[in-house]
């Protein structure tokens, strides 16, 4: 466990710094692993979830009172660009923002999506010659497809029913796109639509049971709940797992970076992650700095 900080986290007042986050589908995971973070490390924050139906307002408020950044989350990665200062070089590649920092009024976009995934893929020291499908076109597919590609993955296919999305996302990184499954699976198995999130697709397992024991990895980009059908069943038949717990972790930890200038050490991190998601990702979290620090 972390030490205790120094100087207890101030109360919250007029000089306490809000943070926040716009989901189609708010959680309580992102607000809690932030303000662990800030009480941890004693600083004067507080995070808050929303959602939203009028996302121009909603940015225009972000503005308006200050709040010092905002977590985006789908469906709004790739329409709040436009609406938006300055985009940082990763996040204009891919066209999808999933961070924006204000600076004294001055909205910037990020990707951190992109960073997450690029460090669990070195970290679980996945082998890039497997061949991998991929569910998903939107804003947190092209951070995935972005980072597999300049991972070393050089055999992929684009699942999408939207023709226009996929066939766009595959034929800018080099893969292949179809609209439906194909017949049999692939050596790594990579979600990136809602299925098995909670709520109306709680249940919904993202490939057939038969791809999954043929797999060699399950890769699964719902954080809500961090063990969704797929990766259950990819557990229960001896596959290795990364789970959307572990992306949503790392991908945090950048965007409190840009919020506070802090980094938080290995411990603060694991210790905040097993408070938002449970003691099995915080174990997750702290093997992975030590893999780092060997």
């Amino acid at each position: 466990m972390p030490t205790k900080p120094p100087i207890a986290k101030p109360p919250i007042g007029r000089d306490t710094q809000l943070c926040m986050s716009l989901s189609g589908r708010p959680g309580n995971a992102g607000s809690r692993l932030h303000n662990r973070l800030y009480e941890l490390l004693g600083l004067d924050y507080v995070y808050k979830s929303f959602s939203t139906r009028d996302l121009p307002a909603a940015i225009g408020g972000i503005r308006a009172l200050n709040i010092r950044g905002c977590a985006i989350s789908m469906p709004f990665k790739e329409d709040v660009i436009p609406l938006l200062d300055t985009i940082e070089a990763s996040a204009a590649a891919i066209d999808s923002v999933n961070t924006i920092v204000n600076d004294d009024g001055v909205l910037s976009g990020h990707n951190t999506d992109y960073t997450a995934v690029r460090d669990l893929v070195a970290a679980r020291g996945l082998d890039r010659a497997m061949p991998f499908l991929l569910r998903g076109s939107g804003g947190m597919a092209k951070a995935v497809v972005a980072a597999l590609r300049d991972s070393g993955f050089a055999h992929g296919t684009i699942i999408a029913r939207n023709a226009q999305a996929g066939q766009a996302l595959a034929a800018q990184y080099g893969y292949e796109w179809r609209a439906d499954l194909p017949e049999v699976g692939a050596a790594m198995l990579v979600n990136v639509t809602p299925l098995g999130m909670e709520g109306a697709d709680a249940e919904a397992l993202a490939y057939p049971l038969d791809f999954i024991a043929d797999c060699q990895v399950a890769f699964d980009v719902v954080a809500q709940p961090a063990r969704t059908p797929f990766i259950r069943a990819a557990e229960a038949a001896g596959k290795t797992v990364i789970s959307g717990a572990e992306v949503i972790v790392l991908q945090a930890v950048e965007q409190f970076v840009l919020y506070t200038g802090i980094r938080p050490d290995a411990a603060a991190i694991a210790d905040a992650a097993s408070f938002a998601h449970g003691p099995q990702v915080g174990a997750l979290m702290s093997a992975m700095a030590q893999g780092k620090a060997q």
